[in-house]
């Protein structure tokens, strides 16, 4: 019941922010009309896109929640539901815009597998949103949270994705899917990242959850003698 609570909670601070949920939406869009002409790099630009807009408006929802999130607790509410109502609604969010540009997709490119792609995007916007928590978790100021994901998706693009550094960074999966998406291959490349998205999923939402308990500890106090 109480993880309905904080999702709904921010559900309402994302609705609210209309200004940036508009930028969160049309962001990834961007990305993709720059490299339209090309299906592999608009398709794998678009997710990207996906991924930092996502996270980024999870960082915004955690950092309004700070003054929430202490009486939440207070009134009976665990840590971990609290974290999970809120990484539900913004899982949510992120569905929703990824099944709006994957159907984009279908309308616009002619990819070699288009559920594939569908996949990719859907995976990307569920590592996004624990990663915009963790961030957030991690840097209280929105500045500085954007900064760092900036930084994040804008090693992702350049780093070869081959190379160990790309193995390493939170969108690793999105790559790799999104490599069968559009060229082909061995199916095991779709495997490949979606046991990695789902070790990024645990390493953020596990760190935020941590980072949370050890924030939202309520004193224990001597009972009076």
């Amino acid at each position: 019941m109480t993880a309905f609570v904080v999702a709904s909670l921010s559900a309402r601070e994302v609705s609210r922010r209309w200004a940036a949920l508009a930028l969160v939406v049309a962001l990834p869009l961007w990305f993709y009309l720059v490299r339209r002409d090309l299906a592999g790099q608009s398709t794998r630009m678009l997710a990207l896109g996906i991924g930092w807009s996502v996270s980024t408006l999870t960082l915004f929802v955690v950092n309004a929640s700070r003054s929430v999130d202490p009486r939440l607790r207070l009134t009976g509410a665990s840590t971990a539901s609290i974290i999970g109502g809120r990484l539900a609604a913004m899982s949510g969010v992120g569905l929703a815009v990824a099944f709006g540009y994957w159907v984009l997709l279908g309308v616009d490119q002619d990819l070699l597998h288009w559920w594939v792609a569908g996949l990719m995007m859907a995976v990307t916007a569920l590592v996004a949103a624990p990663l915009g928590s963790l961030i957030g978790a991690l840097l209280p100021r929105e500045l500085e949270g954007a900064l760092a994901l900036l930084s994040v998706c804008a090693v992702q693009m350049l780093a070869d994705p081959a190379g160990t550094v790309a193995k390493f960074m939170p969108f690793w999966s999105t790559r790799e899917i999104g490599t069968y998406a559009v060229d082909g291959g061995s199916f095991d490349m779709v495997w490949r990242g979606l046991g990695h998205a789902a070790l990024m999923w645990l390493i953020c939402a596990g760190g935020t959850l941590a980072i949370f308990r050890w924030r939202l500890r309520l004193a224990n106090y001597p009972e009076p003698s």
